[in-house]
């Protein structure tokens, strides 16, 4: 990047330009993306989901997420797993919502379905599918559902295949779903179609070897993405935008392509899909990570060519944690939303660094007033004390000192 360049972005950083979406408008371009916790009780949020959440609101964020959240009980990949599937949910992500808005972050919700996937323990347990033993735990297994009965791992049992009354029942669950969260007072609401789940699933040909309208070519494949998408935009207002995640490419055997997913784009967008957020992977290979060599930014191109070939605004996610880094995606058009997940985990306020380090001016009033106010007293006694020091004769070095 030239100096120029440098210049440009130092001037007029777009990741802290307000950005108009739908009926919203967001303070800056930062997301804090979905982040699994295994936290949740018998669906609901804890405690635990308020503080992880709320700090990255008044750490200055613009759009926070809730972790990906099963649209019924099954859906969930374990017991900790967040859900929004009973009524008694809603005033439980009410408290969450009502904070990160009070501080300035919009409230974000994504929805999804573990299909094949469910019935397993934590990641530090290596997602090992639940057995009979863990019956004895208040852990009993359940079976997962899928459009083939083919299993996500060798040692992992067959899901159910869905019936047409099954793929129906879903459909209406992830409605019902996207309703909750309406009245639970989120603003913006995901469609997970990414990682190996269910609409991924249903999208990939690795795991969907149906021969009815659910199945065989692209547009069978994608069919169950497309009414999933109908029906949540259906009771979703038009003013609140809504995000559709996918992976861009699968990443073994080039089963689903980014030409794939151009073509899935272009079907989401006629239905009311504001953003696609690129991720890729998860259908094969270790459960929850792509087979995509990572290094910075190496979602990005998927996130662009969406972009430049469809016309849909575009977020750009997958290792990207430096300021100049993420600013460089929006400046080159790449992307219009940027989301970072395991580096909020590391520094909940790196907006409030990102912005210093692109040069904004009132770069702290991203956070509270009751952090902000100290912190630019600090500064200012900071500098008073460097002025003092650097003009007072008493302080120059007298020579020949010791």
């Amino acid at each position: 990047m030239s100096g120029a360049d440098v210049g440009a972005m130092r001037a007029n950083p777009l990741l802290f330009t307000p950005l108009a979406l739908a009926g919203l408008t967001l303070r800056n371009r930062v997301v804090v993306s979905p982040m699994c916790q295994y936290s949740s009780a018998q669906g609901g949020p804890t405690d635990w989901h308020l503080v992880h959440l709320g700090k990255f609101a008044l750490g200055g964020a613009g759009i926070v997420f809730c972790e990906e959240t099963a649209v019924e009980e099954r859906a969930r990949k374990t017991y900790g797993c967040a859900g929004i599937y009973e009524q008694r949910h809603i005033p439980m992500y009410r408290r969450i919502t009502g904070f990160l808005r009070e501080h300035g972050a919009v409230p974000a919700m994504q929805l999804g379905h573990s299909g094949r996937k469910a019935s397993c323990g934590p990641p530090w347990a290596n997602f090992q599918p639940l057995t009979d033993a863990d019956a004895g735990s208040g852990q009993a297994p359940w079976q997962g559902v899928s459009p083939s009965p083919i299993p996500p791992r060798a040692d992992a049992p067959a899901p159910a295949e869905l019936s047409i009354a099954g793929i129906n029942t879903v459909i209406a669950n992830w409605r019902e779903a996207a309703l909750r969260t309406l009245d639970a007072g989120f603003d913006i609401l995901e469609i997970h179609g990414a990682h190996g789940y269910l609409i991924h699933q249903f999208l990939s040909p690795l795991a969907n070897r149906r021969k009815d309208g659910y199945g065989g070519d692209l547009a069978g494949r994608m069919r169950f993405a497309l009414e999933v998408t109908a029906a949540v935009r259906a009771v979703w207002p038009r003013g609140k935008p809504l995000f559709f995640r996918v992976s861009a490419v699968d990443g073994d055997g080039g089963a689903w392509s980014m030409d794939d997913t151009v073509a899935l784009a272009r079907a989401l967008k006629p239905l009311g899909v504001d953003v696609v957020t690129c991720s890729s992977g998860g259908i094969n290979g270790p459960l929850n990570m792509a087979i995509v060599p990572r290094t910075p930014g190496y979602q990005v191109p998927y996130a662009s060519r969406v972009r430049r070939e469809t016309g849909m605004m575009t977020c750009a996610v997958g290792l990207i944690t430096e300021a100049r880094q993420a600013e460089a995606v929006l400046q080159r058009g790449e992307a219009d939303l940027i989301a970072l997940a395991r580096e909020f985990l590391y520094n909940p306020n790196w907006p409030v660094h990102a912005a210093r380090e692109l040069g904004v001016a009132d770069y702290l009033d991203l956070l509270p007033p009751a952090y902000a106010w100290w912190l630019k007293r600090r500064e200012q006694i900071r500098k008073l004390s460097a002025s003092t020091s650097t003009s007072s004769p008493e302080a120059a070095p007298v020579s020949g000192a010791k």
